[in-house]
């Protein structure tokens, strides 16, 4: 039963508070749950604190269409919020404690092979070579970012203008969570936001300013840049994004040898199996190498006279 003196806004609220001053939960996490618990309290009447497992069954029910990490982070909120509540005394049960959580699709993240990622420099190379105007110096240098160290689109953006020292080749960012990680640098890297910072205002806040000197430039005009300089490079535009970039940084990298826990702490995943999804990636293209080049791919197979291949 729940404590009937207590409002499900009011409940809500000391939810979010606990998880901002105890477990410090991101901005964007906290809007997102309470725009979750909101939704759930005026599908059940007000009544979100006061309800029974199969009232949030219901409701989760009716949320089908959404994408299934949507309802996973849904489930989680509504997991915490009832244990929370429990925990205070509202409740003598926790409804939610037997709400199953749905096994996360195993999608592989889009990504571009070693040659279109070739492909990309030369054409920033050839554009800064044509028309060595800031704009273009700036463009080399988001690329050697943003493939270079794997950064997240926002956190490339709004990188403060000293972020980078001369001569210091890593960068110690503050992600999701606002967790601290150190991040490595290129020498092309260095050397291309170092040809940057000389078209920055001295006075400007960030590296890549836009809009006076408080901006920075937008993930949208990012998005864009990538996308027009994949034009120019003939790889598909719509393959295209800082998102896949960042993609291509991790399995190129793991192709090449690299440690799964460093992957980790580079790109700042809070939990390793969302850096393994990259294991899926290097596993599928073996398989591919083997049906397609190993030298029994076109003989027949002994058991039905089959090729391999195929």
């Amino acid at each position: 039963m729940s404590d009937r003196r207590l409002t499900d806004p009011a409940a809500i609220g000391l939810f979010l508070d606990m998880l901002a001053s105890e477990k410090g939960a991101a901005r964007n996490t906290l809007a997102a749950y309470e725009r979750d618990l909101r939704l759930v309290s005026e599908a059940l009447g007000g009544r979100l604190l006061a309800a029974e497992a199969e009232n949030l069954r219901g409701w989760l029910a009716g949320q089908g269409s959404l994408a299934r990490a949507s309802i996973s982070r849904k489930l989680s909120c509504l997991r915490q919020f009832f244990l929370f509540a429990f925990r205070e005394g509202w409740r003598r049960d926790n409804p939610a404690s037997d709400l199953l959580v749905p096994a996360p699709a195993q999608r592989l993240p889009k990504s571009l092979s070693r040659d279109e990622v070739d492909r990309l420099f030369e054409a920033a190379k050839a554009r800064l070579e044509r028309a060595p105007v800031p704009a273009s110096v700036r463009l080399v240098a988001l690329m050697e970012l943003l493939y270079g160290s794997g950064l997240r689109a926002t956190e490339l953006v709004s990188l403060p203008r000293n972020a980078i020292a001369p001569g210091r080749p890593y960068i110690i960012l503050k992600g999701k969570g606002g967790k601290e990680r150190l991040v490595p640098l290129s020498t092309q890297a260095l050397a291309a936001v170092s040809a940057w910072r000389e078209h920055v205002p001295e006075e400007a806040r960030y590296l890549f300013p836009s809009g006076g000197k408080s901006g920075h430039l937008t993930r949208v005009r990012l998005f864009q840049l990538v996308r027009e300089l994949g034009l120019e490079a003939g790889v598909p535009p719509e393959r295209l994004s800082p998102h896949v970039l960042r993609h291509a940084f991790a399995t190129h990298l793991l192709d090449n040898g690299a440690d799964l826990r460093a992957l980790q702490q580079m790109l700042g995943h809070a939990d390793i199996a969302t850096t393994q999804i990259y294991t899926h990636v290097a596993e599928a293209r073996l398989v591919e190498l083997v049906n397609e080049k190993h030298p029994l791919a076109n003989m027949p197979s002994p058991v039905d006279g089959r090729k391999r291949r195929g």
